[in-house]
């Protein structure tokens, strides 16, 4: 039996390069991302579609972005990352989830408007699905 414990990991960066993600987000994603937004939180107002809502805000930071999540790969091929409980995830969302991404959303939004804080935006895009439902990557 083999000990994974010291195996090296390397993030692996996916997606458009920079250039690209600031022309996207400059002539698409700003309002594109504002829609899927609004329509994710329609979709928590009419309960039987929360899941519709919770897989849009999920995809935040590719809709605004263009920014895909890291991957990790280890010497033994893609590693998954275990997940909190379902239960604990549930509640988060109910109570703090929902609330804090829409903040984080928000402020990331304004960031964007601004040519110094753009980069912030992103990174709080990227965070928006973690702060949703505490969903590692």
């Amino acid at each position: 039996m083999s000990n994974h414990m010291n195996t090296p990991v390397v993030v692996v960066k996916q997606g458009a390069g920079c250039l690209i993600q600031i022309l996207w987000f400059v002539f698409i994603g700003w309002w594109l991302g504002s829609f899927a937004v609004v329509a994710a939180y329609v979709m928590f107002l009419l309960i039987v579609t929360i899941p519709i809502g919770i897989a849009i805000l999920n995809n935040i930071p590719m809709i605004m972005a263009l920014r895909q999540p890291d991957r990790l790969v280890s010497a033994y091929g893609a590693m998954t990352v275990p997940q909190h409980n379902s239960l604990l995830r549930a509640l988060w969302f109910i109570f703090v989830g929902w609330w804090l991404a829409g903040i984080a959303l928000t402020v990331g939004y304004l960031l964007c408007m601004t040519i110094i804080g753009l980069p912030l935006g992103f990174v709080l895009f990227d965070w928006v699905p973690a702060l949703l439902t505490l969903r590692r990557s």
